[in-house]
């Protein structure tokens, strides 16, 4: 704290930075002359435009939409799992079936998970 003060009186608490009288008001001048000279600038030749460059962005346009749907047919195809080639199993009427068989059989017939087939035999007594 002592060292603090004494740098302090040393030093004074003015602030040791200022900016010279005018510097503001004579900046825009003083760059506006160390500017280079430039030329005035070339007008471009108007040109008409055809009507391929009309189109052209709608034509970007419509090929960027079919490309999308495309990629997006493409995904929903490759995602689906190919069906089963398994043959239809045909019970007989005359074998005896236990009813896990049955059971067994409707759910990979069927597709129904554990939840599903318990609800339908449920509602069905």
């Amino acid at each position: 704290m002592k060292e603090e003060d004494n740098i302090l009186k040393k030093a004074g608490t003015e602030n040791p930075f200022k900016v010279p009288e005018n510097y503001f008001e004579e900046l825009t001048s003083k760059i506006m002359q160390d500017l280079p000279e430039q030329p005035a600038a070339v007008q471009s030749e108007t040109h008409e435009v055809s009507r391929w460059e009309k189109v052209k962005p709608l034509l970007y346009l419509a090929a960027t939409f079919v490309g999308i749907a495309f990629i997006i047919q493409s995904a929903m195809f490759f995602s689906h799992e190919p069906a089963e080639t398994e043959p239809n199993v045909v019970i007989a009427a005359s074998e005896e079936v236990t009813d896990e068989e049955y059971i067994d059989y409707i759910l990979d017939a069927s597709m129904m998970d554990d939840y599903e087939m318990y609800v339908y035999l449920s509602e069905a007594n």
